[in-house]
């Protein structure tokens, strides 16, 4: 009931400034923006995993041996000085895989929002529907990222979310929001789970080559008959330190109770370095190194006696003839305390691949 309250007083508030604000400005015409990505790729894994499909805790570039769609979409966006809207279609092997707990064509929404701007300033928006994640440094969006394949972090946090979210941004160096969403990475709620999930996002940049960001989650991933608690915390800066050299450091910090109504409380966290250079106009490179610990098995399951817990590291070499077109190369080692990693005959410690893409995205604005 206060949840139900709390969300008909901020129809109301948004109801009154809506209609207290200049008639004649939403009369204006909008632009339409009309944009797509595809992101077609090939991983070869030394491993020789018997299937095509290779690790249950990675949503994209997932397949071995194989050439595939990673991800494509379309997208329709509608922007207006007092309004926005978004709607894009999806399809690829990350949809497969990262919408899996997703019924029928709800696989298939990349977004579907609508935005109101609710001050004169325009700084200040509430936005419902399903919508990118507030959470982490790295999109589903490949060229997005300084490397082609995700961290283990970006890809155990979630890449999508369903509800409403408010944003202020006070001035261009900050942005606050606040959001009440679905659940951990759904678009459709939880059968039997009547609670809704809660998140908050600070951004923060002093100068244009400095970022700070502090993005949490609180909810419950289980229905009421079982619902254990889960606390989130997602921390990352970026700098960039010279034309040709950038750093982001990443920090995942997650808890989760043991049990419904249990004051004992499970741990996973994940640290990570990503370095990029710039070699001169066509051609980046960027090294990763990560580690990832769930030891019993919130996020990544293993059934093992030491969980997950995995070290990562990555080199990646983009090549760009033009700004809309990257192909990469990225080979990456994973190391995991137990024996996790699928092979043709048992299961090994190690994993080593070779990966590559050839991405590209356009935009084309059409006026009014």
């Amino acid at each position: 009931m206060q949840v139900r309250s709390y969300l008909i007083l901020l129809f109301a508030c948004v109801s009154n400034i809506v209609l207290a604000q200049n008639d004649s400005i939403w009369h204006q015409k909008p632009n339409l923006n009309v944009s797509g990505f595809l992101d077609v790729f090939y991983v070869y894994d030394f491993n020789q995993p018997q299937g095509t499909e290779r690790q249950p805790f990675l949503f994209n570039h997932n397949r071995h041996n194989e050439f595939n769609l990673n991800l494509g979409f379309v997208k329709l966006g509608l922007e207006h000085s007092k309004y926005r809207a978004n709607l894009a279609l999806q399809t690829g092997t990350y949809s497969n895989d990262n919408y899996s707990a997703e019924p029928g064509l709800l696989k298939n929404i990349f977004e579907a929002n609508v935005g109101l701007s609710l001050n004169k300033k325009n700084n200040l928006w509430i936005d419902a529907g399903v919508f990118a994640s507030y959470i982490g440094f790295e999109s589903a969006i490949s060229t997005d990222n300084l490397t082609m394949t995700r961290s283990i972090l970006a890809e155990n946090s979630p890449y999508f979310l369903s509800g409403a979210k408010l944003t202020y941004n006070p001035n261009d160096k900050l942005e606050i929001a606040g959001l009440i969403v679905n659940g951990w990475q759904r678009i459709q709620r939880l059968e039997g789970n009547s609670l809704p999930s809660f998140g908050t996002q600070i951004n923060f940049s002093p100068t244009e080559k400095v970022t700070f960001n502090w993005s949490t989650f609180i909810g419950t991933d289980d229905p009421d008959t079982t619902r254990r608690m889960r606390y989130f915390n997602n921390f990352y800066g970026q700098f960039q330190f010279t034309d040709k050299f950038g750093l982001i450091a990443g920090f995942d910090i997650g808890t989760q109770q043991r049990a419904k109504n249990s004051a004992v409380y499970d741990l996973w966290f994940s640290p990570v370095l990503i370095g990029n250079f710039s070699i001169n106009k066509t051609w980046k490179t960027a090294i990763r190194a990560e580690y990832y610990q769930d030891e019993t098995g919130i996020i990544i399951s293993t059934g093992t006696p030491n969980g997950f817990k995995t070290t990562g590291l990555s080199l990646n070499f983009d090549y760009s003839p033009t700004e809309n077109i990257i192909c990469r190369l990225e080979g990456r080692w994973l190391n995991s305390r137990d024996q996790i990693f699928e092979t043709k005959t048992a299961l090994t410690d190690n994993n080593f691949i070779i990966a590559t893409s050839i991405a590209i995205r356009f935009s084309e604005t059409i006026k009014k």
